[in-house]
């Protein structure tokens, strides 16, 4: 079976059901004898089993209720209101929204096909018993079969969007690593091969065995400044740069995207570009934003980052990546702050000019 859709479309397939049983249940009422109260069981059993298969029950008691209806439903009531018809048009407009593959369209087939079986044994008029299931088939296909296409393409745009952040954060990673192996390999290894050479000649020749201790301590020094250099520009990043490529991110994802922004320099356009980059992951893996606006303010000895968009999610436990922003400008004299209201979530990112 489907995925049951959120609670808009699954509010949807309710009424269409409920309207699909208003005829047979006037139907079934109107009739004089006693077979009025086997049609009212029949009805009942029915939207009962609905209830259980749309909570996710199994397929099969729906069926089930589904062909019980035809004694119990079929021959009463007018002849003129087509009793079963409806229910048989339910069938043939629920079957492609609870299965899946061509067994769903083989199944609004076959219920339209029942119906005129059923219309032919009651009232002799098959036509009209299938022509008013398919008709109640087609309104439900359209009205509940299409949102939910939408329903299942917007999942599928959101989790792409995902893929792309984890990408994006996977693709840096490598050329961090990338950029230490290419600092360290060489370097670890001369230092290896000196300080081997080092241990050989230390009875035989003390003083060339100094002099390649000392090769491989000033090689380890070097090393170890160039690593920190490589750490240093791997944190220092330009903060219009991030924001440029921000907005590139985010336009590529379908969000329109509006920022203004003020000159930073130092250690405030590194802390800014950082939250920055947060943001925009927090945009793209936990909302389903179509606008986000992102504003930086100077002000009296510090500079104010406010990101705002819209398709926020149910607020949660706070996740990592904004406990690590907020310990990260602690260090530095600067906090964040995150709020929302209603669909819209706000991050405040102040840090010292």
């Amino acid at each position: 079976m489907n995925d049951l859709p959120h609670a808009a479309l699954r509010g949807t397939l309710h009424v269409l059901w409920m309207g699909s049983l208003v005829v047979p249940l006037v139907s079934v009422l109107r009739e004089p004898s006693g077979l009025r109260w086997l049609g009212v069981l029949g009805l009942l059993v029915l939207a009962v089993a609905y209830a259980v298969t749309l909570r996710g029950g199994p397929l099969w008691v729906l069926v089930a209720a589904t062909l019980a209806t035809i004694p119990l439903v079929a021959p009463v009531g007018p002849d003129e209101l087509s009793t079963w018809a409806w229910i048989g048009g339910a069938a043939a407009g629920f079957a492609p929204l609870l299965l899946t593959g061509p067994w769903r369209w083989l199944a609004a087939i076959g219920a339209v096909v029942v119906s005129g079986l059923v219309g032919f044994f009651v009232t002799r008029d098959q036509t009209t018993y299938q022509m008013i299931a398919a008709s109640v088939g087609a309104t439900i296909i359209a009205m509940a079969g299409l949102p939910m296409w939408f329903a299942g393409l917007l999942g599928q745009a959101r989790a792409g969007r995902e893929a792309q952040a984890e990408l994006a954060v996977s693709e840096e990673r490598l050329r961090f690593a990338r950029d230490v192996h290419d600092l360290l390999g060489h370097r670890l290894t001369v230092i290896a091969l000196k300080a081997e050479l080092a241990g050989r000649l230390a009875d035989s020749d003390p003083e060339r065995s100094a002099a390649e201790a000392f090769e491989a301590q000033r090689l380890a020094s070097s090393a170890l400044e160039e690593v920190r250099d490589a750490v240093h520009g791997y944190r220092a990043v330009d903060f219009a740069d991030q924001l440029e490529a921000v907005q590139n991110v985010l336009t590529e994802a379908g969000i329109r995207c509006t920022a203004t922004e003020v000159a930073v320099q130092g250690e405030p356009a590194t802390q800014l570009a950082l939250a920055l980059r947060e943001a925009c992951t927090n945009v793209l893996r936990h909302s389903h934003a179509t606008w986000c606006m992102i504003d930086v303010a100077a002000g009296s000895g510090e500079v104010r980052m406010t990101v705002t968009n819209d398709g926020a999610e149910k607020p949660s436990v706070e996740g990592n990546g904004l406990r690590g922003l907020r310990e990260r400008l602690a260090a530095v004299g600067g906090q964040a702050s995150a709020e929302k209201s209603g669909d819209v979530f706000t991050l405040q990112v102040v840090v010292p000019a």
